[in-house]
């Protein structure tokens, strides 16, 4: 599969084309609508969320509440379009409605892409960075996550994510029985702490850094249960399916780092306490005692759950702005400030989960794939019979 997303912040929508959906697989607007307006919820959130009430529309590649094998296209409408279409609109603009225009950027935000996409691109006007490395493009990537979602649990795969750390703020309360009730309690948390004290914390560091006109970062867990052994590859550099999902959190906004299972820490440990003593009994197969490696080994899935996590810095755009020079005069200024959240880790966390299902559903329809969900699932299942049976 792939996808390709276009629009901008304040453009009049966001689109996402996917390619490589089976055809027969069950999919309706709320599969998606569930998950967008998960990314727009969490305490912290700026007065953008407000406004926009985020819906798909299906407009190809589904007909009946089913995938036919074509392209999938789906648009999100940016409901404040209607306040920007003299900014934004794709017409040229005379002379005088360009000195109509008082929104120009030239005053580039430290942390943010401003003038480094400006520099590579040659805008005079950083909004033409701004508006496309903004964090809503983050809205259609969830959307195709949400197609990724629905392909994995045709499959019987569930994913779901909690955030573990803002603002210096621990959970260290994270145990859950089954990853169902994992997904429930991260719900009913306005931050998505499975720890009730910690989560008291968290809302208090993001309010207070509203206060101050901050912003905080924070980790965020994503965990994929039900996953066949052998996605991946170790023959490759490039086919280490750990390595894509390591790229696909990367490539979330704001995100600085990456680790799996035990992570880091394993650095300070001995092997004989890191690495994950194989069993198998007939009803499981093979699996670990232990699932410090995250769910890989190699490059590939060994059948235990997939744990990744993902470090996500404090936004960039500050209520208190820090220094910064105008490229069109070369003189120091505080930087120019957008609306923005506080802390958008919460959310943050759903986008996660939408780039590790996109990159797990690629590699099982590649190793298992077919036109057609039926088939799909035969290859499945007779894979993992011969894998509990090696």
């Amino acid at each position: 599969m792939r996808y390709l997303t276009a629009g901008e912040s304040h453009g009049p929508q966001l689109t996402t084309i996917i390619e490589g959906v089976p055809a027969q697989l069950e999919l309706v607007a709320d599969d998606i609508n569930v998950d967008l307006a998960r990314r727009q919820g969490g305490h912290g959130r700026g007065r953008r969320m407000q406004i926009e009430k985020d819906q798909v529309q299906i407009v190809g590649g589904i007909r009946h509440g089913k995938t036919t094998g074509a392209p999938i296209a789906l648009v999100v409408e940016n409901k404040d379009w209607k306040h920007w279409t003299k900014i934004m609109g794709a017409e040229p603009l005379t002379g005088d409605e360009e000195k109509e225009i008082k929104r120009k950027i030239t005053r580039p935000r430290p942390g943010h892409a401003d003038l480094n996409g400006a520099i590579k691109y040659g805008h005079r006007d950083m909004r033409n960075v701004l508006e496309r490395s903004s964090a809503r493009e983050t809205t259609v990537r969830v959307a195709a996550g949400a197609v990724a979602k629905k392909i994995l649990r045709t499959f019987g795969i569930e994913v779901g994510s909690h955030v573990l750390e803002i603002g210096g703020v621990k959970a260290e309360k994270t145990s859950y029985d089954q990853l169902s009730n994992l997904k429930e309690l991260a719900e009913a948390s306005p931050v998505r702490c499975l720890d009730k004290e910690a989560e008291q914390e968290m809302i208090a560091a993001i309010d207070q850094a509203k206060e101050n006109g901050d912003s905080i970062g924070g980790v965020v867990e994503v965990i994929v249960e039900g996953v066949p052994i052998g996605l991946g590859s170790h023959v490759h550099y490039d086919r280490k399916l750990d390595a894509k999902i390591a790229a696909a959190v990367m490539s979330i906004n704001a995100f600085k780092g990456v680790e799996f299972g035990i992570g880091f820490e394993a650095a300070s440990k001995p092997g004989s306490e890191v690495h994950d003593e194989i069993a198998w009994d007939e009803k499981r197969g093979y699996y670990r005692k232990s699932n410090n490696l995250g769910g890989f080994e190699g490059g590939m899935t060994n059948g235990m759950p997939i744990v990744v996590r993902g470090v996500m810095k404090p936004i960039p755009t500050l209520y208190k702005p820090l220094q910064s020079v105008d490229i069109a005069t070369k003189e120091p200024f505080a930087a120019s400030i957008e609306r923005s959240d506080s802390c958008a880790v919460p959310a943050a966390a759903v986008v996660a989960e939408a780039v590790v299902a996109w990159e797990v559903a690629n590699a099982l329809l590649e190793r298992f794939g077919a036109d057609q969900v039926e088939e799909i699932e035969k290859n499945i299942r007779e894979f993992n019979e011969k894998a509990r049976l090696f």
